[in-house]
């Protein structure tokens, strides 16, 4: 080589064009797609074309170097990297659309928005009475509150990652015990209100001991529907059986199915429900 002049250099065909970027709207479609379990829900749900949607999946596919969904008999199925990059997505947008909310509020476009998570299984009269009061304060400050019914699991990490802001749900430890940046208070103690056979020696007493619940099959579950008192509950029901497992059945759960199951089943059967008590050893008990 001459001094002087430059050698050509010959660059790997990865990096000679322009790098591929994830938008919004790729992130936006494949959340849509997930929560709606088809292409043609999601495209509805999104008011583009079905083959613009799967397009655009293919795109962000392409993007991620990897399948994010199988396509099954009884729908679309998150791969484990899919899951992975669901839970990001979500992350992702929720924090835009918050910062965009600050944004507009900081140049006088809207009214400051409050985002509470409320939890799908939570006792019907204690979520109105929360709610209620929560919504008329919020009024009262001209705020706006957007309701989210999803789970919450013990360490509220739905807020940690700033996906919403406040929300009701179990405290399984002392409210001190959160990790910061959390804070929480206290509005009541609860324990499960248990549904049992009437021939059961407890539906005439009206309460059941620990003892007397690990000998039967308990319906609590689904585990993801409230990850926190499902673990809670289960080790304190270990301190007197190790062996322990609630008993989930096999389609959605309500207390009508669960009571139908419990009602059908071949051994001793019981169903707990989240009710407002105050603590004891011992738990409610129902006939049914």
């Amino acid at each position: 080589m001459k001094q002087g002049q430059a050698e050509p250099v010959t660059l790997p065909k990865a990096v000679t064009g322009a790098p591929s970027a994830i938008e919004l709207r790729h992130l936006r479609y494949f959340v849509a797609l997930a929560e709606a379990g088809s292409f043609t829900h999601a495209a509805e749900r999104m008011f583009i074309a079905q083959p613009t949607l799967s397009q655009q999946i293919r795109r962000l596919e392409d993007i991620v170097g990897t399948p994010l969904l199988r396509r099954r008999r009884e729908g679309l199925q998150l791969t484990k990297a899919g899951a992975v990059l669901l839970d990001a997505s979500r992350t992702v947008l929720s924090l835009v659309d918050h910062e965009v909310n600050r944004t507009r509020q900081a140049a006088g476009l809207g009214r400051q928005r409050l985002r509470v998570i409320v939890p799908p299984r939570l006792p019907d009269t204690f979520a109105v009475e929360a709610a209620s009061a929560l919504r008329s304060a919020a009024a009262a400050v001209d705020v706006d509150v957007v309701w989210m019914e999803v789970p919450l699991d013990a360490g509220f990490s739905l807020i940690q990652q700033r996906r919403a802001d406040a929300g009701l749900g179990w405290l399984t430890a002392s409210p001190e015990a959160l990790p910061a940046p959390l804070d929480a208070m206290s509005l009541g103690e609860f324990e499960p209100d248990v549904w049992i056979p009437a021939p059961h020696a407890a539906a005439r007493r009206g309460t059941i001991s620990l003892d007397e619940l690990t000998c039967m099959d308990v319906i609590h579950g689904p585990r993801r529907a409230e990850p926190g008192t499902y673990d809670a509950w289960t080790n304190v029901l270990r301190t007197v059986d190790p062996r322990f497992e609630f008993t989930d059945p096999p389609l959605r759960h309500s207390l009508q199915m669960d009571l139908s199951f419990a009602a059908t089943a071949d051994r001793p059967t019981a169903c707990a429900r989240p009710t407002r008590c105050s603590s004891r050893r011992t738990c409610n008990g129902r006939g049914s």
